[in-house]
């Protein structure tokens, strides 16, 4: 099972950073079924595939900071390999409430921002994102314009969830089209990979429409779990093959596929986690 995580984080089939530090922090569990002749052992092999998840994705720091929290929670802390065992139990359990208590937490708080008739433009796929626009369009009624995100087009499948909300009016757009339709929105809402010291990483095309949106106005707000504000992180961008760009053979040119950009905190208006909304 951990080999098979580690696979499927290298290969981005799982989206959601949060989806994938608790798919990596599962997975840890199956450590417990095998056969330690101490606890040394038992510590070694859990470091060992703390190390291999974390290096499976070093963009994502719920990734980094799930995998930390374990070892801190466990190395060291029995004296027995049964005693280590359960003790892994235990934090995996409460390390994924903490991501998913933290991820609901941030979208309710989200949601309280939302007014209604609201025009807000987002960027890529976000599920934070879009259970607080879930929250809020059950009172209120919103319009929001979509980007397909491309190469990989997960703006389309954000728009298609935004689409079967009865009180939301659902644009989808071209990348490159987000300023000719900001000066028609109220705001940017979008989610985040992670956001390092003064640093916002996301999704390539975030910090074009940022920028943009600084241009015209428009306020930009973030929304995501704290456990994605890290000070203490190396971030390491992913370089997404080039087949998603060009299927056909391209000679003579080197085909760039970034999955991340970084943004400037002080580009932004507002983030809003499971904390509450800290202004900037």
């Amino acid at each position: 099972m951990i080999d098979e995580t580690i696979e499927e984080i290298r290969e981005m089939q799982t989206h959601s950073s949060s989806v994938v530090a608790i798919k990596a922090a599962r997975a840890l569990g199956e450590l417990t079924e095998r056969e330690y002749a101490a606890i040394d052992d038992f510590e070694r092999a859990l470091e060992h595939n703390a190390g291999a998840l974390r290096r499976s994705n070093p963009s994502h720091a719920s990734l980094h900071n799930a995998m930390r929290q374990i070892l801190d929670r466990v190395v060291g802390e029995a004296t027995t390999v049964e005693g280590a065992m359960s003790a892994l139990e235990q934090a995996i359990d409460e390390v994924v409430t903490d991501i998913e208590l933290g991820k609901r937490r941030a979208a309710a708080n989200a949601a309280e921002t939302f007014v209604d008739g609201e025009t807000f433009l987002t960027h890529d796929y976000s599920s934070t994102v879009l259970d607080a626009v879930e929250t809020a369009a059950a009172s209120t009624t919103l319009t929001a314009y979509v980007t397909e995100a491309r190469p990989r087009y997960l703006g389309r499948k954000c728009a298609r969830e935004l689409a079967t909300l009865d009180t939301v009016d659902t644009h989808l757009m071209t990348d490159g089209a987000c300023g000719h339709f900001l000066p028609e929105c109220d705001r940017v809402v979008i989610g985040m990979d992670c956001i390092v010291e003064d640093i916002l990483y996301n999704r390539v095309g975030t910090f074009p429409l940022v920028t943009a949106a600084n241009h015209v106005g428009v306020p930009v707000t973030v929304v995501g779990s704290s456990t994605k504000l890290i000070d203490e992180f190396r971030f390491e961008n992913e370089v997404r093959p080039a087949t998603e760009v060009m299927l056909e053979p391209a000679r003579g040119i080197t085909i760039e596929n970034p999955a991340y950009d970084a943004t400037p905190v002080d580009l932004l208006s507002e983030v809003v986690t499971d904390e509450g909304v800290r202004e900037i």
